[in-house]
């Protein structure tokens, strides 16, 4: 037939750019010609279509029942007219109408190629919802095409007919690109419009430093270590908390590297963005004490009713504890999902006296609160002297200090030290549920009389309390 091998390689050439398979093409080439014969015969226009790939020809035939009466041009002819081709036909025949592309007019053509630029369209979306659909959180690399209005478009490497865009607010603030820059981001989720899909990719959301960590970290792109929770603000600071399926393996240091190697490659990804690794703990006590990284948690109470973590500090973990402008206590809150206030020390055992401020304190650990002078502790008086000159006159002055701090103490010897630390202790350290250091309240001191002493405060202040 007219210029068939012409329009079959024309076809070809289209899908071949698409990713089509044979019988796609021959799909499209009998709808696209189905279309076109709906402009010549009418809408409900029936044909056999056959594409013959050896020889390049295409043969078309239109179908059409032979009736008495014509109520369907496109579908019928009348029993007068099919006689004039064949005298046999009789009513309830099919008659065979072969069509030349000769019979193809301007109106055909077009809807033809319509047809097919329209197929091959529907099947390129399809292909891409199917493709992306089931690849959110996935990490995709491109180059800049433009940025246009605040957003970025991207070429993607893998899939150059897909739409990709980065909105504003997915993109780092402190970062800026031009067109031509190779860029990575994650896959947030796959939009559609009135065009088709559409991939919204993000740099900003915790998403994408999931999966820069997988890519750089083997042991959790084989499954072994885990990422629990994140939680992050873009462009300052991170919070990640790992555990590991392999006893033998430590999550943090699998995602830390030798030398920090690892975990510096993300932070290059993230324009030097901190990222704090935490090992996640499914009690939200110690869960919180981990999340507080890098400031130490001396004391922590759960109101698991409200999901409220009371945290103590020393003082001089307080503004490491909060963070900048409270990112650090912030992210914690996130990570962990219950709601954390933060106390220092000193606020703490001011404010302690009425437990109903911060809420019921857990059940295995209820202390009264209250400071005492170094009189009720069982001193020498020459001891208790030594330290009143130097300044020291309540139970509260003395709690942060150490063996050496002592020594430093004109007039106390070795063993008034030791004798000192190990009272310190001995009224601060209360040993928790298995055998666990909780950070302790801080017991009652031996008084006689009905005049006696009450007890110094909930939670050792200055006491910085080992993870468990």
């Amino acid at each position: 037939m007219t210029n068939t091998a012409q329009i079959l390689a024309a076809v070809r050439d289209i899908a071949a750019t698409k990713s089509l398979t044979p019988d796609q093409v021959n799909d499209l080439i009998r709808d696209g010609i189905l279309a076109g014969l709906a402009k010549i015969f009418g809408p409900n226009v029936e044909a056999e279509i056959t594409v013959d790939d050896l020889s390049g020809t295409i043969d078309i035939v239109v179908l059409k029942r032979v009736v008495e009466v014509v109520q369907d041009p496109s579908t019928e002819v009348s029993v007068e007219e099919a006689r004039w081709d064949d005298p046999t036909y009789e009513v309830g025949d099919i008659m065979e109408i072969p069509v030349d592309f000769s019979r193809f007019g301007r109106a055909a053509v077009m809807a033809t190629k319509q047809r097919i630029v329209q197929r091959v369209r529907e099947g390129e979306r399809q292909r891409i919802r199917e493709e992306f659909s089931g690849r959110i959180g996935e990490l995709l690399s491109g180059e800049v095409q433009q940025v246009e209005r605040g957003k970025i478009v991207v070429l993607l490497n893998k899939a150059r007919d897909a739409e990709a865009i980065i909105p504003w607010r997915e993109q780092n603030p402190r970062e800026r690109f031009r067109q031509g820059d190779p860029i990575r981001a994650v896959l947030k989720k796959v939009e559609e419009t009135p065009k088709g899909p559409r991939l919204i990719l993000s740099r900003a959301d915790p998403l994408f430093v999931a999966a820069l960590f997988k890519l750089e970290v083997p042991e959790i792109y084989q499954g072994i270590v885990e990422i629990r929770q994140m939680a992050r603000e873009v462009g300052g600071r991170t919070k990640i908390a790992v555990s590991s399926r392999d006893d033998s393996i430590d999550p943090v240091g699998a995602c830390v590297g030798l030398k920090g190697s690892r975990v510096q490659a993300v932070v290059n990804e993230l324009g030097g963005e901190r990222i704090d690794i935490v090992p996640w703990h499914p009690d939200p006590e110690i869960f919180a004490r981990r999340a507080l990284a890098p400031a130490r948690v001396a004391k922590v109470i759960s109101d698991s009713s409200r999901r409220i973590i009371t945290a103590i500090v020393d003082e001089d973990q307080l503004s490491l504890a909060i963070g900048k402008n409270g990112q650090n206590v912030r992210l914690a809150s996130q990570l962990i999902g219950w709601q954390i206030d933060l106390y220092g020390s000193r606020e703490w055992l001011e404010r302690g006296a009425d437990l109903s401020l911060f809420g019921a304190a857990s059940s295995r650990e209820s202390y009264e609160t209250s400071d005492f002078p170094l009189s009720e502790l069982n001193l020498d008086r020459s001891t208790l002297a030594t330290l009143e000159a130097a300044g020291y006159h309540t139970f509260l002055d003395i709690i942060d200090l150490e063996k050496d701090d002592f020594l430093r103490i004109p007039g106390i010897s070795e063993a008034e030290a030791e004798r000192l630390v190990a009272l310190i202790e001995e009224l601060t350290v209360v040993e928790g549920e298995g055998g666990e250091d909780t950070g302790g309240g801080v017991g009652l001191p031996e008084a006689s009389g009905e005049d006696a002493a009450p007890g110094p405060g909930q939670g050792r202040a200055g006491q910085a309390v080992e993870e468990a």
